[in-house]
């Protein structure tokens, strides 16, 4: 994939089929720490759910992998933790035991030794923005991926047009969006460029901005990385490595 983030998945209760999968994204904390969960389920046979993920702790962007099990009723959940994608073989750094279902994860974090560490809480409802005001115009990139932004929000509007361009590669192959139709969105602020939308969503300190539907205004190589926007309006790129 273009982006750090895989496609991961949730189970939406049960009304989905064996075998139907829906994306979600989850905001909490671990312990006293901030936090961004995304998971990945498939349904198994017996109606239980096989669940791969990773969250990011906040604001150094500390990444864990997981991999478990969600049990078809009662909704407990029980995840592996790790420092890479393949936890197979590998030691493990913790484990993530709860409750998981109507929209909220709930639990306790446990050692590699299993001594419990601290607890951890999860939501899929994100803060509203309505009150959100910041000035934006910054950088981000890497070796091989170059992106900046800009906007005005002042009380959760738009004041002007937001911008948002991106440079990959050697090639030079470019996205450029100038997203002026603010639209509504629970849990955040949305605005469209024609079929293409940017959306911001609070992730404790910082702001998450992403761009869904947005090929047709991209180079056939160019896309748009997830950015984080601190309170002074840096940004970073929401793709870290493993530590």
């Amino acid at each position: 994939m273009k982006r750090w983030l895989p496609v991961l998945l949730l189970f939406a209760g049960n009304a989905l089929s064996e075998g139907k999968t829906e994306t979600r994204e989850m905001v909490g904390q671990i312990g006293s720490r901030d936090a961004y969960l995304v998971l990945h389920a498939t349904q198994n046979a017996d109606g239980g759910w096989h669940m791969t993920g990773e969250y990011l702790l906040l604001p150094n962007l500390q990444r864990r992998f997981l991999d478990g099990e969600r049990s078809p009723q009662l909704g407990v959940a029980t995840f592996r933790e790790g420092t890479s994608a393949i936890l197979f073989g590998r030691p493990a750094t913790g484990e993530l035991r709860g409750t998981l279902r109507d929209g909220q994860f709930r639990g306790t974090r446990y050692g590699p030794g299993g001594q419990e560490r601290e607890r951890f809480e999860f939501t899929e409802e994100f803060p509203a923005m309505d009150g959100y005001a910041a000035h934006v115009r910054c950088e981000a990139g890497d070796a091989r991926y170059a992106s900046t932004l800009q906007y005005t929000v002042e009380a959760g509007k738009l004041k002007a047009p937001l911008e948002w361009r991106s440079r990959v590669g050697a090639a030079g192959h470019s996205c450029v969006i100038r997203a002026g139709e603010q639209k509504h969105f629970r849990g955040g602020l949305a605005f469209a460029h024609g079929d293409c939308t940017v959306t911001l969503r609070e992730l404790g300190e910082h702001v998450k901005v992403s761009a869904s539907n947005c090929a047709s205004a991209c180079a056939s190589e160019a896309y748009l990385e997830p950015l984080l926007v601190d309170r002074r309006g840096r940004c970073r790129l929401l793709r870290p490595e493993p530590r």
